[in-house]
């Protein structure tokens, strides 16, 4: 079966502004969405305000209806006025706060694709498995995008106790005194709260990541673990992590749970001793009895945790969850130039002084190679002697750590990046397709060929034959296209001749390909393909042989550069063919 397809046009990456650390991203995404930020901030403290003003207003009734004085009915109708204006802002609260998290998290996942995008391929995938990007960009990106909402809720919350604390002070001085000799054990219950759920959550997080990634590999490898019948102890190894998870999951519950009993401890104790006092100031005639009724709800609502320990569980899930975003985006993008190629430049490559390093291993080292333009270079040597570095780095798919590579004179780094990649096209050994139909994902690429030159590419690649074969040719739905290996490299084959530039750079892209197709392959790359530099990984004999010149790759280093029939003299060179199992026919 073909891969996921993924419909649209070639990926741009936008223009990255780092961001510092979590509380970056974070006020990043409250910017982005300021305005429903503020909608929300006004609707939750609408709503905190109808709250706050209700228990005066319940009392003031109250003492309306024991003395039987007049505007009764205007009091019970300001009262229920206040419900119905809680109950709707709170109503609107929730819409808009749902509205501003979708909008926020697609916008952190737009930054963090973007910015996955806008790496040299190999970046992300030496710091993250896939498991751990694919989290990080759905479920960490989900919660980070609900901080904007939170806070802004969080904010407005705040309104409800220091309200509630200046209306029973307006009640009576002694009432909000009493009260206020609790706050420092409020305090102290919060901070509490807060230092403990922020490690137990990012730990959770992490598990939970790692869960993923393992998840993932499985289902990549699912036909692998069926034939080998190995289902139960591949499950096992992916759900390993589960008691970690489940402990750090008790944690964040035990932190909370104290939080709650806490404050399930304090607020009733708060609440009895302010309506002791006021019973005492009832008696003394300091106060009506509509006056204690507010009090009692006024210390409630200012002892209160419920709401704001809630927000701050929220807030702290978003930031440990923005703290894994941003590791993400601190890795450094890619820095492109403005120089354009010479023009009709006969596509020279030249690698001077290369050196790279994969995972504390160097993979080549102090490389100076020239290809000259127009010409045939097959690059060979055992497996892991850095040719398929050493092909990324020609084109600018990775950077070198050390050194420097040159595309007609122009050093890569310097070159303008649209050009470049206009005129530096790869066919890979497992390529994987883009596009809704066949022929979509074939003129996927910096720019779209015509219907023609689509066609000639297939028929150059060989695909043309199958490909006229399936339902609908051309318009086949990509997803549905039953494709061996050999015809999913054909049609990658077929979308780097459709783009073919100055340079085109094949990366063991024949090798599922039987000896008569690759080498009718190669003719028509000689004369159907546009002409210029082709730097060709090879394994067989065949490839070699009919290439212009062959570097022959040793350790990560070059050991000779020449044609194939005066290297086959060489006993060490004819061994690199018999180690990859390939026929060793001469020349």
């Amino acid at each position: 079966m073909a891969p996921t397809p993924r419909p649209g046009t070639p990926h741009k990456a936008t223009e990255f502004v780092p961001l510092a650390g979590a509380s970056g991203i974070l006020a990043g995404a409250v910017r982005h969405s300021a305005g429903r930020t503020f909608a929300v901030f006004l609707f939750s403290a609408a709503s905190a305000a109808a709250a706050v003003a209700l228990p005066a207003a319940l009392g003031h009734t109250l003492d309306l209806l024991l003395e039987e004085a007049a505007g009764v009915r205007r009091a019970v109708v300001l009262c229920a006025a206040l419900v119905a204006a809680e109950v709707l802002f709170d109503a609107l609260e929730a819409l808009a706060g749902g509205a501003t998290s979708a909008r926020s998290t697609a916008w952190l996942r737009r930054r963090g694709a973007d910015h996955l995008l806008s790496l040299a391929p190999h970046r992300a995938a030496d710091r993250f498995s896939p498991g751990d990007l694919v989290t990080r960009l759905t479920g960490n990106a989900a919660e980070a995008g609900t901080a904007p909402s939170t806070a802004a809720i969080g904010l407005a919350s705040l309104l409800v106790p220091v309200g509630a604390l200046a209306y029973l002070a307006l009640i009576d001085l002694w009432l909000a005194l009493v009260f206020l000799a609790g706050i420092p054990l409020l305090a102290l219950l919060l901070r509490a709260f807060a230092q403990g759920s922020s490690d137990s959550i990012s730990q959770y997080q992490r598990v939970q990541a790692n869960i993923a990634g393992r998840l993932l590999e499985a289902l990549g490898g699912a036909r692998t673990v069926a034939a080998a019948g190995s289902a139960e102890r591949e499950l096992a190894r992916v759900l390993a992590p589960l008691p970690e998870l489940g402990a750090q999951g008790r944690r964040m519950w035990q932190v909370y749970g104290r939080a709650s009993v806490g404050s399930g401890i304090l607020v009733p104790l708060l609440t009895t001793v302010v309506l002791a006092v006021g019973g005492v100031r009832l008696v003394g005639g300091s106060l009506s009895v509509g006056d204690l009724l507010a009090a009692a709800r006024y210390a409630a609502l200012a002892a209160g945790l419920g709401a704001v320990v809630g927000q701050l569980n929220s807030l702290l899930r978003s930031r440990a969850a923005a703290r894994r975003i941003a590791e993400l985006l601190a890795l450094p993008a890619v820095r492109h130039g403005t120089r354009p190629l010479p023009a009709d430049g006969p596509g020279r490559v030249e690698l001077r002084a290369v050196t790279v390093s994969r995972g504390g291993a160097c993979v080549l080292r102090g490389v100076d190679l020239v290809v000259p333009g127009g010409t045939t270079m097959a690059v060979v040597g055992r497996s892991g002697a850095g040719k398929s570095t050493l092909a990324a780095v020609a084109g600018r798919l990775a950077d070198p750590d050390e050194g420097v590579v040159l595309l007609d004179g122009v050093p890569l780094t310097e070159a303008d990046p649209s050009e470049l990649r206009r005129e530096v096209g790869y066919a890979f050994e497992r390529p994987v397709l883009f596009g809704e139909t066949v022929g979509a994902a074939i003129a996927f690429g910096p720019y779209e060929p015509s219907v023609r030159e689509i066609g000639a590419a297939a028929r150059a690649a060989g695909a043309d034959a199958f490909v006229r074969l399936l339902p609908g040719g051309y318009e086949a739905p990509l997803a549905g296209a039953p494709l061996s290996g050999g015809e999913l490299q054909r049609l990658g084959l077929a979308r780097a001749f459709a783009h073919a530039g100055r340079l085109l750079v094949l990366d063991d892209a024949t090798s599922s390909l039987d000896s008569v197709t690759e080498l009718d392959v190669g003719r028509a790359l000689v004369h159907d393909v546009r002409t210029g530099t082709r730097l060709l990984i090879a394994h067989r004999v065949s490839s070699a042989a009919r290439a212009d010149l062959v570097a022959w790759v040793e350790d990560g280093r070059v050991r000779a550069v020449g044609p194939h029939e005066r290297l086959w003299e060489e006993p060490d060179y004819r061994a690199v063919f018999a180690d990859t199992g390939q026929d060793t026919g001469g020349s």
